[in-house]
């Protein structure tokens, strides 16, 4: 992975926050893209939650819940969180700021995650790779998913879109 490849990786999550707050700036909402954004961004969590609820980070490669079914489900989650506050910002321009960071970090850090994981589980990760894996039989937990902190996910999600809304109440 180059220099920038890696920056950008590390500096993911600082550099969402950058763009969700280009994106409060630059947001033209109305209560009808504010309720449409929410009601798609709270899919994208849901699945967040759901996987978070069955992911043992650095332990094992998770088959259990949604990631039967896709490698990266809090990637997939994320993307549609992005969506969400794309459609509720009425904005052409938060659109395309957040395409590009979805576009460009997501990829870079399921590279470096894969890498990652065949590094640590070798065959097993390749398997279920090439869906071969068997699948495994645990349950949701929400222990689990608050262990991986996903309540900070879900925080950051109200936060914004209250953000939005805040907006809109004070421009009525």
């Amino acid at each position: 992975m180059n220099r920038v490849a890696a920056f950008l990786v590390r500096r993911r999550v600082t550099l969402g926050f950058a763009v969700a707050v280009a994106a409060m700036l630059l947001a033209r909402p109305t209560w009808r893209s504010w309720g449409a954004g929410v009601v798609v961004a709270v899919a994208g969590e849901a699945l967040r939650i759901w996987a978070a609820g069955h992911l043992d980070k650095s332990r094992e490669v998770t088959r259990s819940g949604p990631y039967r079914w896709t490698r990266h489900p809090l990637y997939v989650g994320s993307g549609i969180i992005a969506l969400g506050v794309m459609i509720a910002s009425r904005s052409a321009l938060v659109a395309l700021i957040g395409a590009a960071y979805i576009g460009v970090t997501i990829p870079m850090a399921i590279r470096a995650e894969e890498a990652f994981l065949r590094r640590t589980f070798g065959p097993t990760y390749d398997l279920y790779q090439r869906d071969e894996a068997p699948p495994m039989r645990r349950r949701f937990s929400v222990a689990t998913a608050r262990r991986n902190r996903e309540y900070r996910a879900v925080l950051g999600l109200i936060g914004g879109f209250g953000v939005l809304a805040a907006r809109l109440l004070l421009s009525i």
